[in-house]
């Protein structure tokens, strides 16, 4: 029953560490607070005025008294004695009668009642009331014989007035509790966030030589654990770019041994095969060190991207002179990018359009909502079906009806710019393109 009631405050709640934190501190004291104003309102504020209107209306009564037995002479005597000895303004209006009705509602509804509570009670005579007219004093009439008692009483002298100062005090002490909360959580989770910071940082391939544990324990304990792995994945990368610079020298070396036997012989169709067939080692030889070593072993940098894309744009269009490669659209800011890693994936997209389509579309802009940098590329081919979009990223794969296997290639291309793209934190994502081909859009945070 109340799995819909939560799931409804699910949607309002704050995403954030601080505000759940705050809301945390706040929820309670609101509650609390209006438990106690509810408690004082109802008891204290009550009491207090039945109190005073008790009070108030005994001295009004003795005045009755005293102006029915003609023990205070004249009114002007009896009325000085009032405002001496009670502090009341009384006013004796010889042939008048009673309002017929009484101005007595709005917030001092509680006032009129314990008035009319007690007036009943002690003086059991026609009276009426009225607590709205008048600011700071209360109106009370009594209706004697031939005549009408008017009766001012100051305010504070028939109802606490001073239950304000209980809500200021309360909504101060609740105001400085909150902001202490605050200062003192903003300090214990500014280190959360840092680590945070740290993580993302890490994952997007960037150095954070400055971050440094700090906060309680158990956040220390995690940042602590946080440098270690990540100082092992370095080393762990470290070796193994060593190893493969070594595996890639070995390798070369008979590879060029025999580029320069084959360079010494009489040139014909076998040694041009020959030739081919090295140069196809060779390719393939770069693309397993590519995937093998990812996209570590560079220092992101900030980069100007129109240049950038122009560049790739520049070297398609040497490598494919037979096909129509156009920069659509181009971005003028500068990203912190690995500029060596991410060119390798964008020209791998741009080389396997050129490779299907006879047009490619290459552009790059800026998302300043979502502080992101999208680079697409498009073809005319004859695309990738829907059902293989995600196929065609494993390494090795390859599509036999819609990119032809005949074209060379290891398999690695789309495999190692995915790589690539999510190591700046982003991706890529295919899909059909308003060329009638393929549609690669590469998304990399700013």
């Amino acid at each position: 029953m109340l799995d819909p009631i939560f799931a409804w405050l699910k949607n309002y709640m704050p995403t954030g560490l601080f505000p759940r934190s705050l809301l945390i501190i706040v929820v309670p004291l609101v509650f609390t607070q209006i438990i106690v104003a509810i408690v004082f309102m109802q008891r204290h504020w009550t009491s207090v005025t039945e109190s005073l209107s008790r009070a108030a209306v005994s001295d009004i009564a003795l005045l009755a008294d005293l102006r029915m037995r003609q023990l205070g002479g004249d009114g002007e005597l009896l009325s000085q004695m009032a405002s001496d000895a009670f502090d009341v303004s009384v006013a004796f209006l010889p042939g008048e009668t009673l309002p017929e009705n009484a101005n007595s509602g709005g917030i001092f509804a509680l006032l009129p009642r314990s008035l009319a509570r007690e007036l009943e009670t002690q003086l059991g005579r026609p009276f009426w009331v009225d607590t709205e007219t008048y600011a700071r004093h209360v109106d009370i009439r009594v209706l004697l014989p031939g005549e009408v008692m008017r009766v001012l009483a100051k305010r504070d002298r028939v109802y606490a007035t001073n239950s304000h100062i209980f809500i200021v005090w309360m909504a101060a002490t609740s105001l400085i509790l909150l902001l202490v909360s605050g200062a003192f959580l903003r300090n214990q989770i500014r280190p959360i966030q840092r680590l945070a910071e740290a993580a993302e940082e890490f994952g997007k391939g960037r150095d954070t030589p400055d971050f440094r544990p700090a906060g309680a324990s158990e956040v220390r304990r995690a940042a602590a654990s946080f440098i270690e792995m990540r100082d092992r994945i370095q080393r762990q990368i470290e070796q193994r770019t060593t190893m493969l610079a070594g595996v890639s020298h070995d390798l070369r070396t008979p590879l060029t041994r025999l580029k320069l036997q084959l360079a010494m012989l009489p040139q014909g169709a076998e040694v041009e095969a020959l030739n081919t067939d090295i140069g196809e080692m060779e390719d393939m030889l770069d693309d397993y060190l590519a995937f093998a070593r990812g996209y570590q072993g560079e220092t992101a940098e900030p980069v100007a991207v129109d240049q950038f894309m122009q560049q790739i744009a520049h070297d398609a269009e040497r490598r494919w002179p037979d096909v129509q490669i156009r920069l659509t659209d181009n971005c003028i800011a500068s990203v912190a990018m690995k500029p060596n890693a991410l060119r390798r994936c964008v020209t791998n997209l741009v080389n396997n359009a050129c490779a299907h389509g006879r047009l490619v579309h290459v552009a790059a802009h800026p998302d300043r909502q979502a502080e992101a940098l999208h680079i697409t590329v498009e073809d005319n081919g004859i695309g990738i079906p829907g059902d293989k979009l995600e196929d065609v990223f494993r390494p090795f794969y390859r599509l036999d009806d819609a990119r032809n296997a005949q074209m060379g290639g290891t398999g690695l291309g789309l495999a190692i710019a995915r790589d690539v793209a999510r190591g700046h934190g982003g991706d890529i994502v295919l899909s059909r393109s308003g060329l009638g081909g393929l549609k690669a859009n590469i998304t990399i945070p700013m």
